[in-house]
């Protein structure tokens, strides 16, 4: 799923002053970022560069392994053998986009286990939005809806990125994430077809997540302090307030559709700026909840760290049986 620019500080290196000589390196990577062209993993980069990708790579691999828990726990209660079906494969794409995402971030020179220690240990960020609980259904399907919807407004830019392992994994991960909303959007739709209870079930879920979903493209442009490195250098192509009133807009129309309200008393369509106006986002709760007091931050983390632990010892005898293959190829080729 599942970037999210939090923009916390660290990792800046200042541009170099007109007096300073550039290395022929920077030079070169100075023309790449002109062309708007790739740095592959072989090629010379800034450390602030590599930093920069690491930290936000691994942060959206994060999102991806955790973000399979809100609706894993729906895969054994969906109501019917195809949403079941649906679901698991969703969810089974999370896992993928984690491992390809963990991939990408290898090839700048950290290895798996320092990402996910960093994970458990508290230090690395993971998106917001799957610090809140699905007790419905319905949840699930505004997951896709919502959540999925604004993962891929945030996530097509990337594809973009002058880092070429990111990009390229972006094309196939945006692919299915577009299957994710769709498949969420028909899922509320059907429910919007059925009972009374059905259709306050899908309204509720939805008053429950829009103010989180529209946290999920970070703080407002005048609060993100370093966004302006991550345009140079071509990792952020579009501002946060920018993608959030994209979304809004989008929405807006496939929730008259889908047949709900949107619990913004404030949205109103503004003929001046062609673009929906809509009403202040509760800022205090988005950081409380980055920072680790959300409805389910313990229980998210907890629930990743044992999975991890129960899963040791699949890893050792991978590992014991690659070490065994090794040495058998070893015998025989001597």
């Amino acid at each position: 799923m599942y970037t999210q620019s939090l923009d916390l500080p660290g990792g800046q290196q200042p541009a170099a002053a007109d007096n300073t000589e550039v290395s022929p390196e920077q030079a070169r990577f100075d023309a790449v970022m002109r062309a708007d062209g790739k740095i592959e993993p072989r090629d010379w980069m800034p450390e602030a560069y590599r930093k920069t990708l690491v930290r936000q790579i691994s942060q959206h691999a994060h999102s991806e392994i955790i973000g399979m828990q809100p609706e894993g726990n729906w895969i054994s209660r969906a109501p019917s053998l195809k949403r079941k079906a649906i679901l698991l494969a969703k969810v089974q794409d999370e896992g993928g986009h984690g491992l390809y995402l963990y991939s990408a971030a290898e090839t700048m020179g950290v290895s798996r286990d320092q990402l996910v220690d960093a994970l458990h240990a508290g230090k690395a960020k993971y998106s917001s939005i799957f610090n809140y609980p699905t007790p419905t259904w319905a949840d699930v399907g505004v997951i896709g809806w919502l959540v999925d919807g604004a993962a891929i407004m945030n996530q097509i830019p990337l594809c973009r990125c002058t880092y070429g392992p990111y990009a390229r994994a972006m094309i196939r991960i945006c692919k299915e994430e577009s299957f994710h909303q769709r498949q969420g959007f028909d899922a509320l739709l059907a429910m919007m077809k059925g009972t009374q209870a059905q259709r306050d079930m899908v309204q509720q879920a939805v008053d429950r997540w829009w103010w989180p979903v529209l946290m999920m493209f970070g703080p407002s442009d005048k609060d993100s302090i370093h966004s302006g490195q991550s345009f140079q250098w071509g990792i952020k192509r579009i501002s946060n307030d920018d993608l959030r009133q994209k979304f809004v807009d989008a929405i807006v129309e496939q929730a008259r559709v889908l047949g709900v309200t949107l619990p913004d008393p404030d949205l109103k369509w503004n003929a001046q700026r062609k673009a929906y106006d809509y009403g202040a986002i509760d800022w205090e709760e988005f950081w409380r909840v980055v920072n680790g007091d959300g409805p389910c931050n313990k229980e998210r983390l907890a629930t990743r760290v044992k999975a991890h632990e129960d899963g040791a010892w699949v890893r050792e005898a991978a590992l014991a049986y690659a070490a065994k293959q090794a040495a058998r190829a070893r015998r025989q080729a001597a």
